[in-house]
């Protein structure tokens, strides 16, 4: 797992997910070189999707992708019974990797998420990406513990760190050679410079080219050039942020007429306040006309 895997929003139309719309975005992606994405993540909206939903979902964007990059399912649960099903499924349709969280409200603890993770990595065969998040699940998935599932099950392959404690990424690489993508895209090129592979991103729906530019010269350790693109993209990814997301990159796609359309209760509009300030952010970049 090497280079940019954009975190594909799941677009709506009244209510429904928008399949035409979901085609229209992968497509753009692809077209501007990303090695793969990540379709039913936490930017896919997936706590609010259906059963149903979820699996059509995963299975719509294997069709779409046909191949021509990597897609990783998000299956992660805090049920290790439901983790399993879907990665299960994500197997059978045809997805290359799975993303899978550490389990959120629960709190397992460490020996907890070995068993979780073991579980479904005993139940399938493509890839597993380990998620950490600690500010959306209110548990850390420590070094030693990822040591351990990666040298224990040889389909435990990435991991996707989104802790900002760097020094736990210096932890990560310096004990075991699991592969490490940025899960905050404004650490892609700090991680890159530790040792990481690329990034699992947000912003990168709307300038995956960019992304895709600046990860390649991290990785041929051009940092110049790489530092170039993260500072002029630097405001837009703290802005995906101001709100939780996918508020502002869902808003920002609106604003620049690709097909995102509405966000599901309990997440809403973007405040005015912070709508101003991404649209002065896009014009910054180019990509708008205030």
């Amino acid at each position: 797992m090497q280079g940019v895997f954009p975190a594909v929003i799941t677009p709506f139309k009244d209510n429904e997910v928008y399949y035409e719309g979901m085609e229209k975005n992968i497509n753009f992606l692809i077209d501007n070189g990303v090695s793969g994405i990540v379709s039913v993540g936490t930017t896919g909206e997936s706590p609010t999707l259906t059963y149903e939903e979820h699996h059509r979902v995963i299975e719509k964007a294997v069709d779409i992708v046909d191949g021509r990059v990597k897609v990783i399912a998000g299956t992660g649960s805090n049920s290790t019974k439901e983790a399993v099903e879907l990665s299960q499924f994500a197997e059978d349709v045809g997805a290359d990797a799975v993303l899978l969280i550490t389990p959120y409200y629960n709190k397992p603890t460490q020996e907890g998420l070995k068993k979780h993770f073991g579980k479904v990595a005993e139940s399938i065969n493509i890839p597993i990406i380990l998620y950490n998040v600690p500010s959306r699940t209110a548990v850390n998935l420590e070094p030693g513990t990822i040591k351990y599932l990666y040298e224990e099950y040889s389909n435990i392959t990435t991991v996707k760190e989104a802790n900002p404690n760097l020094s736990q990424v210096s932890e990560i690489v310096n004990s075991c050679d699991i592969d490490v993508l940025s899960g905050n895209d404004e650490l892609t090129l700090p991680i890159i410079s530790l040792g990481g592979k690329g990034v699992i991103s947000v912003l990168a729906n709307i300038v995956p080219k960019e992304f895709v530019e600046m990860v390649d010269y991290a990785l041929d350790g051009k940092f110049d050039k790489a530092r170039e693109i993260h500072y002029k993209l630097f405001n837009l990814m703290k802005l995906m942020f101001v709100e939780t997301n996918p508020i502002p990159i869902k808003t920002a796609m609106n604003m620049l007429k690709m097909p995102a359309g509405e966000l599901r209760l309990p997440l809403c509009d973007m405040s005015e306040e912070n709508k101003l300030k991404l649209k002065n952010a896009l014009n910054d970049v180019g990509l708008l006309k205030k």
